[in-house]
């Protein structure tokens, strides 16, 4: 695409205030240079629009995207997880195609309403080509499980092996095109072992880390004291470890025990994280990934939003997956933060589901602000009229139809 300029009634840069009347040159895929008042040349003129970053789902399981629908609400996590493990043994009626056509829906779905990047968790591996084949950046976090592996080395050097045949057979893309990188990466404490979870630390490269942590009450009931709801469905899959020493810590202190916490680590949920646990989490400038809808969905409780932002965590924004979601857009999420946090200011949310998350996932010289030199991987928003707080307007609920690519 030739050279050009768009204007709009507001920019959101997200680096700098919103700019009122302002333009974005762009050469190709990249930004030039953006401003106020007169543009450098002809300008197609948006109207009552602001634009923005494209926005980064830093936590989400386009793989699961099949199971919409499937799995309903439930009280408690451990019931939802037992629901959500009975329909994939089932599997859908069309076995993998459905799985990898669900995937693909999604993916477009949450392309048209804004998504630019994506943190997606996968099993599988479906996701790496989907996303490059869909020109959707991200980051794909290989997950392993195994809270009674018996070779923990094996098992992370094979999935190791997985990822780099992928990148073998898919290479570097052309500049302008999707970047896809892969990191292999532990579920969660009560579903992975201290020697497994010290393997994949071990084996990590450049991508980050990424781990559930402090999902529900009975994940920290499981840490504290060995017991509980998520104790008896380990014994009823076959897979409890006899030899599990009890940590009797938070989630957090565990992370630091098996050698998992590190700089730059994604935590994704965090919803019964206290005050001084979020704070080691800001000292070792980890990230908190928030998804509050999925957390009602499958009984974990509400995250206390307003205690992320003021402990100084980095904070990012992720729906998780359609089988605990209504739907992949990241405005929905952000208006379910604004529900919950009306005390957190508007451009702190913006910046969670733009540059914060671009530079968790690896991402920020490309993405999450609209800055010379960044991709121009825009959105913009009809805006209706009388706007003027149009950054709190961005989190109040946007509805499909009055987002764009552009």
């Amino acid at each position: 695409m030739p050279l050009r300029v768009l204007r709009a009634k507001w920019i959101l840069p997200i680096d700098q205030p919103p700019i009122e009347g302002g333009w974005i040159q762009i050469d190709r895929d990249r930004i030039l240079a953006l401003g106020r008042g007169r543009p450098p040349a002809p300008p197609e003129d948006l109207g009552d629009v602001a634009v923005l970053p494209g926005l980064v789902n830093a936590h989400t399981h386009l793989e699961l995207s099949w199971l919409a629908g499937r799995v309903p609400p439930a009280a408690s996590m451990v019931d939802w997880i037992r629901a959500l493990m009975r329909e994939r043994a089932a599997g859908p009626l069309g076995g993998q195609s459905d799985i990898i056509a669900a995937a693909e829906r999604s993916l477009i779905e949450a392309r048209a309403t804004g998504t630019a990047l994506v943190g997606d968790i996968s099993n599988t591996l479906i996701t790496p080509a989907l996303l490059a084949a869909g020109g959707t950046s991200g980051v794909v976090f290989h997950e392993l499980l195994g809270f009674n592996a018996r070779d923990p080395e094996a098992l992370v050097r094979q999935a190791w092996e997985r990822v780099d045949k992928l990148q073998t057979q898919n290479p570097a893309p052309e500049p302008g095109n999707s970047e896809v990188s892969l990191s292999v990466v532990a579920h969660a404490p009560y579903s992975v072992s201290p020697a497994l979870f010290k393997a994949i630390a071990a084996a990590r490269r450049t991508a980050p880390l990424s781990v559930h942590l402090a999902e529900s009450v009975e994940e920290m009931e499981f840490l504290r004291t060995g017991s509980g709801p998520i104790r008896r469905m380990l014994e009823d899959l076959g897979v409890w470890n006899d030899g599990w020493e009890v940590p009797r810590c938070d989630p957090v202190e565990y992370l630091r025990r098996v050698g998992y916490l590190s700089r730059g680590c994604l935590i994704a949920h965090g919803v019964h994280l206290t005050l001084p646990a979020l704070e080691r989490l800001r000292e070792v400038d980890a990230v908190v990934v928030t998804c509050p809808r999925s957390n009602a969905w499958v009984g974990g409780g509400v995250p206390p939003i307003a205690h992320f932002y003021g402990s100084g965590v980095r904070v990012a924004v992720g729906t998780d997956s359609l089988a605990s979601v209504g739907s992949l857009n990241v405005f929905d999420e952000l208006a379910a933060l604004r529900r919950l946090a009306p005390e957190v200011s508007a451009a702190s949310l913006l910046e969670s589901a733009t540059r914060i998350g671009a530079e968790a996932l690896g991402f920020g010289d490309h993405f999450g602000t609209i800055a010379a030199g960044k991709r121009a991987a825009l959105v913009g928003v009809r805006l209706p009229n009388g706007v003027r707080d149009v950054e709190e307007y961005l989190v109040g609920g946007i509805e499909p139809r009055d987002i764009r690519t552009l």
